[in-house]
């Protein structure tokens, strides 16, 4: 097992990358779990528990400068928070999911990279008949997969041109910080074995989340945001087609 400074440094560092662009670093957090060791029935709780922490704090961040839509953050995750309880309940033990939502991440991250000036375009946001079932889509993804979610609507927005990216990452921290809740509450007994470092892991992401996305919200450009939204999702990507 390894050291917990050391792994709370690693945390710290995952929690920095992920913020700058909304996100609570959950699939980042399951990659180094698995690195080191942690039981099974340890690593989707904590994952969890620490996206609770920073992508509330990237959506503080983000909120403080302007950078969020509460209609369409209303429309993703009135659906997405119900399905992330439910898949929050549910074990598939099979690998098969995550391979193809790696490929997925890793697509999307493709796209990103090769056409960056999409932060740059103008956005029009989606109707309720598209949004609310995608909402449920992605808040049944992140349950399973122990995720907010938001890796998967990020450049679902950016993508399809929903919304600014800047605006994409303060509706992204809040649509993770609630579908990270719904899906503790969905595992419900598995919060008991939560390991003792713990509150230490929580105060290194806390650190981590206020410098990445204090750095993000206020002076990093848009072209750079969708970037870096790029490599996180390359990074999450590989950790799901690994697994």
């Amino acid at each position: 097992m390894i050291d917990p400074v050391l792994f709370a440094c690693l945390l710290l560092a995952a929690a920095a990358l992920y913020a700058a662009v909304g996100h609570g670093g959950a699939s980042a957090y399951l990659a180094l779990m698995a690195l080191a060791g942690f039981a099974p029935e340890q690593m989707r709780p904590l994952a969890l528990v620490l996206n609770l922490f920073v992508s509330a704090i990237a959506f503080i961040q983000f909120r403080r400068t302007g950078a969020f839509d509460l209609r369409l953050f209303a429309l993703f995750a009135v659906a997405a928070i119900p399905m992330a309880y439910l898949g929050g309940s549910i074990d598939l033990g099979g690998t098969w999911h995550r391979r193809l939502l790696g490929a997925v991440l890793i697509a999307s991250a493709a796209a990103l990279a090769f056409r960056p000036r999409l932060a740059e375009t103008e956005s029009t946001p989606p109707g309720p008949a598209i949004a609310l079932p995608t909402g449920g889509a992605l808040g049944l993804i992140a349950g399973l997969t122990g995720t907010g979610g938001g890796i998967f609507l990020s450049p679902l927005l950016v993508l399809m041109r929903w919304a600014e990216a800047r605006t994409v990452a303060g509706i992204s921290a809040a649509f993770i910080f609630c579908n990270s809740a719904a899906g503790l509450l969905g595992q419900g007994a598995q919060l008991g074995s939560l390991p003792p470092e713990t509150p230490l892991y929580v105060g290194a992401v806390v650190v981590g989340g206020l410098l990445g996305s204090g750095l993000s919200a206020t002076w990093l450009p848009r072209v750079a945001l969708v970037r870096l939204l790029a490599l996180v999702l390359v990074i999450a990507g590989a950790k799901l087609l690994a697994t």
